[in-house]
């Protein structure tokens, strides 16, 4: 008998993991409610004709397609499984549009999947955290997006890092360099520069027909240093004949004053190699790197003009990011970040020395579930060291012993398991201990 596995880049997470994970999504859901973002979800799959196109070259061959069933199992598949939820959620807002208040604020939390080759941080199958704002093209929602980055990550207590960059700066360049024809092979390599490095990303701008007159241009752009105001004053200087790269400049210039005005505490760079590949993104692109772990992008997106327009709905300006809950997961596993007691976790255990015993405490856990405490109860009077064993292997902090004398005084005897300390305790006094620890 084969043994078995599951599919590379996929995972299985148990009780620990998942009270993890739900502390992840219940933190990043919390900080979304704070600024009027309601929740949707999409299906898992989507029309191929829905997903294909929208994500540029390499995206597309990472799509996941589902073979078609019954008569049509010859021909070629008409689903696949999301790649994003952007695109499912421009598809919603084309379809839902009537029942929509523009400018609509959504969250989404929910699996994508990806033909990607496994390796840490990048999975084929994940979680992501979306919040978007669609119908506005205000950079004040850019602003709450940053906002909503900062506050994420000082509730967790990651340090990071926000680069920035706009699509249409780099529009500009491809301009300056003289390929405005090469804008999308220009962003797919340049996006790739924290990974391959600066000669793989000239290399690989020559194979997709890049002249070297052009790339040398590129090159003092790409290696810019100083102040994120000494970049943008360099890039005016360089971009003075580009009317879209200075209306690029303009917008970030201005969230950037947003962002000191609204005193936000973030380290922040304008990073001219952060292209973010998608080709839906037109204005405002973002990523958000963790500096105290070595992986990717923990977070990222973007403004993008017209993706409604590809469904039949033109001129809906909007703007997202998304926070990579798997990733969120390794970097605070790495760093120890988790909380001592997580919200879910059982607070109290019953044990018992017998069958009277058990249906006693089985009324004592109904009166305490109905005020709010977390509690269980071992289901039969074993060794009460196999119930202490229980509690010990899941941090249990608490036991609560029910034998012949707690039950003639109505009482229990409390078990602090980790200072071993035991306490004759009422119902009432119980559940006032529980509560203030």
């Amino acid at each position: 008998m084969n043994k078995p596995n599951i599919p590379k880049g996929t995972r299985d997470f148990g009780p620990i993991e998942m009270s993890r994970r739900n502390y992840i999504f219940s933190t990043i859901r919390s900080v979304f409610a704070l600024y009027g973002f309601q929740q949707i979800e999409t299906p898992s799959m989507e029309l191929m004709s829905t997903l294909m196109g929208k994500y540029g070259e390499e995206g597309d061959k990472l799509l996941f397609r589902i073979q078609n069933s019954g008569e049509k199992a010859n021909e070629a598949p008409e689903k696949g499984l999301r790649y994003d939820l952007t695109v499912p959620f421009a598809r919603y807002i084309v379809q839902h549009r009537d029942e929509i208040q523009f400018p609509f604020r959504r969250y989404q939390i929910q699996p994508v999947w990806r033909a990607d080759r496994p390796q840490k941080g990048r999975y084929r199958e994940f979680y992501q955290c979306d919040v978007d704002i669609i119908g506005t093209d205000s950079l004040v929602s850019e602003l709450e997006l940053v906002q909503i980055v900062e506050e994420v990550y000082r509730r967790f207590g990651i340090r990071v890092c926000l680069h920035l960059n706009n699509r249409k700066i780099l529009a500009g360049i491809a301009e300056y360099i003289g390929a405005p024809d090469k804008i999308v092979d220009i962003t797919v390599a340049i996006d790739k520069m924290d990974k391959i490095g600066l000669d793989n990303v000239n290399k690989e701008l020559a194979e997709r027909g890049l002249s070297q007159d052009a790339i040398g241009k590129l090159q003092p752009i790409l290696n810019l240093g100083g102040s994120n105001t000494d970049k943008l004053n360099a890039l005016r200087t360089i971009l003075a004949c580009s009317e879209t790269g200075l209306r690029g400049i303009g917008e970030a210039q201005e969230l950037f004053d947003r962002i000191a005005a609204s005193n936000c505490q973030l380290s922040i760079c304008l990073d001219l190699t952060l292209a973010r590949g998608l080709n839906y993104y037109t204005g405002m692109i973002f990523e958000v790197k963790a500096l105290d772990v070595q992986i990717g992008s923990i977070t990222g997106g973007g403004r993008y003009d017209n993706l409604t327009g590809i469904f039949g709905l033109p001129n809906v300006s909007g703007v997202g990011i998304s926070f990579g809950a798997d990733r969120i997961y390794d970097v605070l596993t790495e760093l120890d970040l988790y909380p001592a007691t997580m919200p879910e976790a059982t607070q109290l255990l019953f044990a018992t020395f017998g069958d009277e015993e058990l249906n006693y405490a089985l009324t004592w856990a109904k009166s305490l579930r109905q005020k709010g405490i977390r509690v269980e109860v071992y289901p039969e009077p074993a060794k009460m060291k196999k119930q202490m064993s229980y509690a010990d292997a899941k941090a249990i902090p608490f036991v609560a012993i029910v034998g012949g004398n707690e039950m003639q005084s109505d009482t229990v005897m409390l078990k602090d398991m980790q200072s071993g300390e035991q306490t004759q305790l009422t119902l009432n006094q119980l559940f006032d201990k529980i509560l203030t620890n």
